[in-house]
């Protein structure tokens, strides 16, 4: 496959979409599509994985032109409603969705989509909640990781964490074995232990004074409470990504139903109107489960959203709708191959081939 991979992302794809086959192949829909964000004007890139997540104002704005003039683009209240079995969908229906609450889909992304014409639903976490902007932990976290330049070595909570790591692989895999681990900790005791690593990776109190400059502001602070009451008004839709962004799966059932329906209750409180999708964390297979699904529906979600397997023909169980994630890397015509269900089609078939 990896001889196979280049040959399709540069010439299969691009050259099936030019030809029309790709929104040809069917009208079974909708396609869900998600983002996490922009490129703030003026940033560099210096992780590919942390930043692989975040397209260009240039790639999303060609991307919304693409599904304008090739698809019929939803709105959250359409999809909705059509949840709800009150409204019928167009053929080869799209619904845009994004996660994670950074400032740059407030300062860089809305404007492209009013300008577009378009509209989106945005997951927000409980951080948005708060009048001062702050840092999703678990990005933090990375970056304190790469930002310890020697090698690594951390025992946290006496003994119950023990890690080492030489390189930049190993961290990434570290910061992975760290999210879930640090997920089963409330709010305090996580703040705790993330003190408790910068402090064994020694690096200063003010290590992150940097971040608080623009473009960096936007590219890794989340809404504050005005910021996201400016969302709203802005004409977008807003959803639930719990309270913390935690990996539900590792968290007690307590726990984990109060990020679930505790996100919706603070969030609707906050913005004054109802609050009907929730999208998991992380959401993969490993963070959501069968509880967590069913913690969704009982806690009055209309639906929520998973983060793989996504466009036109996949299957669409209400509490595990999969979406198409979009990447940095995706050229248009990968991402047409992604939005039409033939990039699923063709991996499922390679896959039972296999």
């Amino acid at each position: 496959m990896k001889f196979v991979s280049p040959l399709l992302k540069h010439a299969v794809y691009p050259g099936l979409a030019k030809m029309g086959y790709l929104r040809r192949r069917g009208n079974a829909g909708p396609a869900i599509v998600t983002y996490h964000g922009i490129l703030p004007q003026g940033y560099k890139t210096f992780d590919s994985d942390l930043d692989g997540g975040l397209v260009t104002a240039e790639t999303f704005r060609r991307q919304l032109q693409l599904l304008s003039r090739q698809y019929n683009v939803i709105s959250p209240a359409e999809f909705m409603a059509w949840c709800e079995g009150k409204h019928e969908l167009p053929p080869r229906a799209v619904l845009l969705t994004c996660d994670d609450d950074l400032r740059n889909t407030l300062t860089e992304m809305v404007p492209i989509l009013q300008e577009e014409r378009l509209s989106c639903l945005f997951f927000v976490t409980g951080s948005s909640l708060s009048e001062v902007p702050a840092m999703l932990w678990c990005e933090e976290l990375y970056l304190m990781l790469l930002e310890a330049r020697e090698e690594i070595a951390l025992d946290l909570a006496h003994g119950e964490f023990v890690a080492h790591s030489v390189n930049v692989p190993e961290k990434r895999r570290l910061w992975w074995d760290l999210v879930k681990y640090l997920s089963r900790y409330n709010t305090g005791a996580r703040r705790s232990l993330l003190d408790d690593t910068r402090i064994q990776l020694r690096l200063p109190t003010d290590w992150s004074t940097a971040l608080l400059t623009d473009p960096l502001r936007r590219r890794f602070l989340m809404l504050n409470r005005v910021e996201l009451r400016a969302l709203v008004d802005a004409g977008m839709d807003v959803g639930a990504h719990t309270l913390t962004h935690s990996v539900l799966s590792q968290l007690s059932a307590e726990e984990a139903w109060c990020e679930i329906s505790g996100s919706r209750n603070k969030l609707e409180e906050a913005i004054g109107r109802p609050v009907w999708a929730l999208a998991y964390p992380f959401g993969d297979a490993v963070s959501v489960t069968d509880r967590e699904r069913e913690m969704a529906e009982r806690a009055g979600f209309t639906c929520a959203f998973v983060n793989s397997g996504g466009g036109l023909g996949a299957q669409l169980p209400r509490f595990a709708l999969p979406r198409v994630h979009v990447t940095s890397t995706m050229n248009l015509g990968e991402f047409e191959a992604h939005v039409s269900g033939f990039y699923r089609s063709l991996r499922e078939r390679l896959l039972g081939a296999a």
